[in-house]
């Protein structure tokens, strides 16, 4: 944000704290709109309160005030920090077992962008057709386009799961 705005670049910028603060549905984030004058400002806001205006009246405040009591308590902040790092070094751990499975089930295919990913959820390359014999044959569920959430894999199925990509993707 500050590299386009230093360049003179008007930008707008959303951001979701929903997942990172695990506060679903609790509407957590932020809109950020960078504008060249106080009168381009004025322009934007009545623009945006007509757009926000009849999706909520009055937004709810429980995620927001729980967010800033954890992120102004020194002591909430750092354990939050070990948490999010806890989960973020789980989900790693989980993308290199399933690569390391793969292998070990006799895959030949690459599958570093498995690895190669961050996040929550994982790209798996997976086709429509081998996503539906996942779920009919193995009963493993994701989305058709064949993204995984890696928090919803564990080391005592991670095995499974790779007995089931190789077992479809292999033909």
């Amino acid at each position: 944000m500050r590299e386009f705005a230093s360049q003179g670049i008007n930008i707008v910028v959303t951001q979701s704290y929903a997942k990172s603060l695990g506060l679903y549905g609790e509407r957590v984030g932020a809109f950020h709109v960078v504008c060249d004058n106080q009168e381009e400002v004025e322009k934007v806001l009545s623009q945006l309160l007509i757009l926000i205006r009849p999706a909520y009246s009055n937004p709810p405040l429980y995620g927001a005030r729980i967010v800033t009591l954890i992120l102004s308590n020194p002591e909430l902040k750092t354990q939050w920090d070990k948490e999010v790092k806890l989960m973020a070094n789980r989900i790693i751990s989980m993308r290199t077992e399933l690569v390391k499975e793969l292998k070990a089930q006799g895959s030949k295919k690459d599958w570093s962008h498995i690895t190669n990913q961050i996040g929550m959820f994982c790209f798996s390359g997976l086709t429509p057709e081998q996503v539906n014999k996942l779920t009919n044959d193995w009963h493993i569920y994701m989305t058709k386009n064949g993204r995984i959430s890696m928090a919803g894999v564990f080391s005592s199925r991670v095995k499974y799961l790779a007995q089931a990509i190789h077992a479809v993707t292999k033909e």
